[in-house]
């Protein structure tokens, strides 16, 4: 059996918009200005205390507990007052991961996301039932540690030579290095290739036909 983990946000979905808006009204809650947006889709991918480190380095680690707890809680008010944007699929890959189960791939995926976050944009996508494996933030330390993904590995019983991570940033490609399997970057997201590939990335796919390509070994 192959094991494809996915990263969630740029990479499945185009979340962004939803991020930026969260995470500025989680600094306005502690009366801070809101952070730059691109510096914002730049920790994407982090654990949210690590991001709020990356965005705060010279603040204190309560404060950033503080801020992620805080981007939690307006994100979930954003969503209850509907006020958060679509988080629309990324083009081809819907169809991909319906390719790619009809080929007899497992699928996980490994996110900075929570689990309750997780669970809503698989099921609001109707595609949860491609995943086998789920592990997010809420259970282990940030990527490019690779624990989110040696537990999929273990939860399917995959070696890390049958393994590919897919990811949008260089966090993704840190963790496949960290884990031992082959890292896939994909340009539609929130690092660029060059990036993807300095952080070991065997190969960038330009589209979701260029990704099965490149699962496909024929790249």
């Amino acid at each position: 059996m192959k094991l494809a983990v996915f990263d969630c946000d740029g990479t499945l979905v185009d979340s962004s918009a939803n991020i930026v808006r969260a995470m500025n009204a989680s600094f306005a809650r502690t009366g801070l200005a809101e952070p730059d947006p691109h510096a914002v889709r730049r920790v994407v991918g982090l654990s949210l205390p690590e991001a709020m480190q990356a965005l705060l380095p010279d603040a204190d680690g309560a404060l950033h507990a503080r801020l992620a707890e805080d981007y939690k809680q307006a994100f979930q008010r954003l969503r209850a007052d509907s006020k958060l944007d679509a988080e629309p699929m990324f083009d081809g890959v819907r169809a991909l991961l319906d390719r790619l189960a009809v080929e007899g791939w497992l699928m996980a995926v490994a996110t900075g996301k929570s689990d309750r976050g997780l669970r809503y944009c698989l099921e609001h996508h109707d595609i949860a039932h491609h995943f086998v494996a789920l592990h997010t933030a809420d259970r282990h330390p940030s990527k490019p540690h690779p624990s989110m993904l040696n537990a999929c590995m273990a939860d399917t019983g995959t070696p890390a030579a049958a393994t590919v991570i897919i990811g949008d940033t260089a966090f993704d490609m840190g963790m496949g290095v960290a884990a031992g399997v082959r890292a896939i970057g994909v340009d539609w997201g929130y690092h660029d290739s060059a990036e993807l590939l300095a952080s070991g990335a065997a190969a960038v796919a330009r589209d979701a036909a260029h990704l099965k390509e490149l699962l496909d070994g024929r790249e």
